[in-house]
């Protein structure tokens, strides 16, 4: 029997890997990852000159990324479909040998392996390693601490509704908001209703190529999906 392993990847620096991931994906012979169609996908990319001659991918291309909402019942349906078929064909793999999928950050956070490994759970041995998040890699590139004492440190997501976005943000001291994209304008409502707008940074592709770090307040125009917002905690500071 072989074994489904999940491989975290960090933030997005290879450097940044642990030596656990860089060894299974180094030695691995099947390897797969998500991607949208037609991209090479940011997993891969990572991995880039990393992997074993001979090795066998397996791209997993997501059928709809943002062609339909997430909370149209078509959407639900068409992604079950996507990952039931691959959970089928990653426990066939794991009949006789070992496969790794990449995970960009950490797969338990938020990681879409999370929906595979509920599906592989009494098909196939499971192995998960662990990665440095990518908010943990987007607030050190802020060059500033995200909790200071006893803050309490809450992580949103953008596509939550603009009235949730402003009371979490009210009622936390720290605040990491994830998938950003389109969701900029309600974002930013929620934070000038919570007071909270002047203190947010946004995160452009932490710790790889191309970074960027700026004020909320001075950005114009769109800003990537996988960009996060920081509001950093103030605490008791010595």
């Amino acid at each position: 029997m072989g074994t489904v392993i999940c491989a975290g990847l960090g933030p997005g620096d290879p450097d940044l890997m642990s030596v656990r991931s860089h060894r299974l994906i180094s030695s691995a012979r099947h390897i797969a990852y998500f991607r949208k169609a037609g991209r090479q996908g940011q997993a891969r990319a990572i991995v880039e000159g990393m992997l074993a001659e001979g090795v066998t991918e397996h791209a997993m291309e997501y059928p709809v990324t943002t062609e339909i909402h997430f909370s149209d019942p078509e959407y639900n349906r068409v992604l079950a479909e996507f990952y039931d078929r691959w959970a089928d064909t990653l426990a066939e793999i794991a009949q006789d040998e070992d496969v790794v999928v990449l995970c960009e950050g950490d797969p338990f956070l938020y990681g879409s392996y999370m929906h595979l490994y509920t599906r592989l759970k009494g098909r196939a041995e499971q192995e998960i390693v662990p990665g440095i998040t990518g908010m943990s890699g987007c607030w050190t590139a802020s060059g500033q601490p995200i909790t200071w004492g006893d803050d309490v440190l809450t992580v949103a997501m953008a596509t939550l509704s603009e009235d949730e976005l402003a009371k979490r943000a009210a009622e936390t001291d720290a605040l990491v908001v994830m998938k950003i994209g389109r969701n900029l304008p309600k974002l930013r409502r929620a934070l000038e209703r919570a007071g909270r707008a002047d203190d947010a940074w946004l995160v452009e592709r932490g710790t790889m190529p191309g970074q960027t770090v700026q004020k909320l307040s001075e950005i114009d125009g769109e800003v990537p999906y996988f960009s996060i917002v920081l509001v950093h905690g103030q605490g008791r500071r010595p």
